[in-house]
């Protein structure tokens, strides 16, 4: 059936030939129907008359064609649409409504042709010909062929109920000019005016409704879906703007399956077993009505999954579904309900004689009331006769049911804006003129300027396309005190209002199974703030992996796509969802190892004071006299410096302070040196001077001591001005992964590294040299200590290489001022703690004999 739409072209031929003469040189000329016109299912006359098509059946008898005789009447069977009847008589009625109006159509009598379409494309076709040509079965014309063509035979057409038939019948209508106003087809290829330029319709387009469907997936979160729709023009065209509008929100469809209901029950099944078998929890269905009746009751057969519902607006409205509880929860968008003041009274005024002129009517009220009028020979015998005493108000089913009344005022509205068209042509300020012939254009183009409001409230208008506005209201099927499923609407849609706001709630949903959450449908979990989606190969990108963050990246929101890099400065936290800024660290004053190192600074440097102040007041003793008591001070003064100098490396790093840590610690550090060295030559020219004939010490007396210790640090401050000249030292924050390192950059390490080899090779050279003097003879040999000190400087600057690479942040300044510290106190320890011990403690031993080697060195 969905591609009878392109026989379209061929039959209008066909019949358009059918009306065509013989010929129009003989007079008279006589025109001939090849078959026999389709007779109304209702119809009243009037000055002007108004066609209307429905679907109120679904299935059209198919006879079999032998090609011996002319076809048979094309005839409807299957169910009756209790629904399709009532649109029906909503156009009688708003043409009975219309026809007792003064301001409207004053004096003009409206009439209606009414037809049955079965849903199927040959009945809707024929229909529109006649619409087109009227019902006459023998044209005569006593003159030559017409120059212009005869005026329809209605005004403008309501109707058809249905996409597909419609496509037809408005190809048809496109080529005479016929408006035609829909009240139901929502197809959006309709829209398409090149290919329909007089079709109109007061429902909105699928175009919209496939937007608002896939809004509303998108709003509660439904990112994994299955699909089903009708195998028609509907179907497909519905079906497709969606899932372009779903993929466009980022929702996924695991399975997309077309049904329509003449194909064989295996196909159904197919589709049936598709559903079950899906992971997807929510299942959108653009079906019609005649389609999804099938698919539910397929679906009964067999357990299957709890799923949720959302419907398109063709069976969501449709109170003749209300019966399938599976569906409680269901969602979907309809025309807004309506009151339509008469209406109700106009449907139920039926008596038995009005039923009885009319097949279709006859056919309602036997199936409504299960009796068979008199006369009705092909009745079944086993049904009662209807004897008058039925109570049509005491029916409960479509057809009188108005408390919605949806797409019903869709029929009121076409019928009007027809009405309204006719007005205008036809009418001016003082009166009508009924006797006009119009062209089917000039209705045309007067529908397409209408903008008037019912009488019930509802604004009338058409864009350039002959589409309304689009509003709909959210219904959702919920379960009454009773147990029966009601519609309710819970929400709008306003396809005029700004991105973002066409849609909102209006009460609260009832979902499938009686939740009152939201039911979750996705194919992956989302993934959580600190991950990033991953799509798993070969599947929809709504299915992925979460993935944790790499080191130093972070993601802030759910289902991020990529991991964004903190900044320099700032590091992630330990969910990696928000950078923080990094620790800086340094060897602060408050730090518990930075407390504990100066502590260690000033006591060494009061010892030094101290032992300075025990050597100045036993300046004239012989201990001090013979270990040179100015070498002794000026080494004092340098143990002072160097350990105050590790005080400079504690605190956050400044451009004066790395310049002063460093030259302060390579100048003390090689004066203290010196001193050490100083001692040590004169120790050995002081035992070279005793050999007979040397003179040695006036080579190397006060002044030449003095001399060379000037000299040997002269040496390291050049060292240091070429290095703060050249490159020195400057404070940088070193970038760690998790902190941020204050330090000192050495500016040159070539001039960072020529200070400390300096320092190591004067210490070198003094150790040498005290080593060869460790065992020259005297009670109190100072080379030996001096060797012993050497020794631990040379140990610990040895290793401080090492570990001062290795250290890791405040920890490489720690290790230097312990290297600086553990040096100074070796030297301190090493050459004066022994001669205050004996000066405090052994002052016997404190004399020139003592010391020139007179008593036994074991007293030592």
């Amino acid at each position: 059936m969905q591609n009878t739409s392109s026989l379209v072209p061929f039959v209008s031929v066909l019949w358009m030939t059918a009306f065509s003469p013989a010929g129009c040189k003989a007079n008279p000329v006589i025109c001939r129907l090849s078959a026999e016109p389709q007779i109304p299912s209702l119809s009243m006359n009037g000055d002007f008359i108004i066609g209307g098509i429905f679907t109120i059946h679904y299935y059209m008898n198919l006879e079999q064609n032998t090609y011996t005789r002319l076809p048979g009447q094309l005839q409807c069977s299957g169910s009756m649409d209790f629904r399709e009847l009532r649109f029906a008589r909503a156009l009688a009625f708003t043409i009975h409504e219309i026809n007792n109006r003064t301001d409207l159509l004053s004096g003009v009598t409206l009439g209606y042709k009414i037809y049955d379409s079965c849903s199927a494309v040959p009945m809707a076709v024929k229909v529109a010909f006649q619409f087109a040509n009227g019902l006459d079965p023998v044209f005569n014309d006593s003159k030559s062929c017409p120059k212009a063509p005869a005026p329809a035979a209605v005004s403008g057409v309501v109707g058809e109920s249905s996409s597909t038939p419609s496509i037809s019948m408005a190809r048809i209508f496109g080529l005479f000019g016929i408006p035609q106003v829909s009240h139901y087809a929502t197809c959006a290829c309709l829209s398409d005016k090149r290919q329909f330029p007089t079709f109109f319709r007061t429902v909105p387009s699928d175009y919209h409704q496939a937007a608002a469907l896939a809004r509303m997936v998108k709003y509660f979160g439904w990112t994994w879906i299955g699909a089903v729709r009708s195998d028609s023009d509907y179907g497909n065209y519905g079906m497709a703007a969606f899932l372009k509008a779903a993929q466009e929100e980022g929702i996924c469809v695991e399975y997309s399956e077309a049904y329509y209901r003449t194909q064989p029950r295996s196909k159904l099944k197919r589709v049936a077993d598709v559903i079950r078998r899906s992971t997807a929890r929510v299942i959108v269905a653009f079906l019609a009505s005649g389609d999804i009746t099938f698919l539910l009751e397929e679906l009964t057969r067999e357990p299957m999954p709890t799923l949720q519902w959302i419907g398109s607006e063709t069976w969501i409205t449709d109170p003749g579904f209300l019966k399938f509880n599976m569906c409680a929860g269901a969602l979907g968008y309809g025309v807004p309900r309506s009151v339509i003041p008469g209406l109700h009274e106009f449907l139920l005024d039926l008596s038995l004689a009005q039923v009885s002129k009319s097949d279709l009517l006859t056919e309602f009220w036997e199936r409504s009331f299960n009796c068979s009028l008199k006369g009705r020979t092909h009745a079944s015998v086993d049904v009662r006769q209807c004897d008058g005493s039925e109570d049509i108000n005491a029916l409960q089913n479509p057809y009188t049911d108005t408390s919605q009344l949806r797409n019903t005022n869709m029929v009121y509205k076409a019928t009007y804006a027809i009405a309204h068209a006719i007005h205008g042509v036809i009418c001016n300020d003082t009166h009508c003129d009924k006797t006009i012939k119009f062209s089917p254009w000039q209705l045309y183009n007067e529908l397409k300027k209408v903008n008037f409001t019912t009488k019930n409230g509802y604004k009338v208008n058409f864009d350039s396309n002959g589409d309304p506005a689009a509003v709909y209201e959210l219904i959702n099927w919920q379960f009454k005190n009773d147990g029966t499923l009601n519609m309710v609407t819970v929400g709008y849609y306003d396809s005029s209002k700004l991105r973002g706001q066409e849609f909102r709630m209006s009460s609260a949903i009832s979902w499938v199974g009686g939740q009152t959450e939201v039911p979750a449908s996705v194919c992956s979990e989302s993934c959580p703030p600190g991950t990033r989606k991953a799509v798993q190969k070969g599947r929809p990108v709504c299915c992925y992996d979460c993935i944790p963050c790499a080191e130093g990246q972070i993601s802030n929101k759910t289902d991020s796509l990529n991991c964004l890099r903190c900044p320099p400065e700032f590091w992630p936290n330990t969910k990696q969802d928000s950078c923080l800024s990094k620790p800086v660290e340094f060897l602060s004053w408050d730090d518990t190892l930075a407390i504990i190192l100066t502590m260690f600074s000033i006591t060494g440097a009061f010892m030094a004071v101290c032992i300075a102040a025990v050597f100045y007041s036993h300046r004239t003793s012989p201990i001090v006299r013979a270990n040179n008591s100015e070498l002794s001070f000026l080494l004092l003064f340098s143990l002072i410096l160097c350990f105050l100098c590790s005080l400079t490396f504690i605190g956050p790093p400044s451009e004066w302070s790395c310049m002063l840590r460093h030259t302060a610690f390579g100048i003390t550090f090689v004066l203290c040196i010196s001193c050490v060295l100083g001692k040590t030559i004169v120790v050995l020219m002081a035992f070279r001077a005793t050999l007979p004939g040397s003179n040695v010490m006036k080579w190397f007396g006060p002044l030449q001591q003095r001399l060379s210790v000037l000299a040997f640090t002269l040496i390291q401050v050049i060292i240091c001005v070429l290095w703060l000249n050249i490159s020195p030292p400057f404070p940088f924050r070193n970038q760690y992964k998790e902190k941020i390192i204050l330090e000192c950059g050495l500016g040159s390490a070539v001039g960072f590294w020529a200070v400390l080899g300096y320092i190591g090779l004067l210490a070198l050279l003094c150790f040498i040299l005290a080593f060869l003097a460790r065992k020259l003879p005297d009670n109190f040999n100072e080379a030996k200590f001096i060797t012993f000190s050497m020794l631990i400087f040379c140990a610990v600057w040895i290793t401080f290489i090492p570990a001062y690479v290795s250290s890791p942040g405040k920890f490489t300044v720690a290790v230097e001022i312990f290297a600086i510290l553990a040096s100074s106190f070796g030297l301190i320890f090493c050459i004066f703690a022994p001669k205050c011990f004996i000066i405090i403690f052994r002052p016997e031993q404190n004399t020139k004999k003592h010391l020139m080697g007179k008593v036994p060195s074991k007293a030592l």
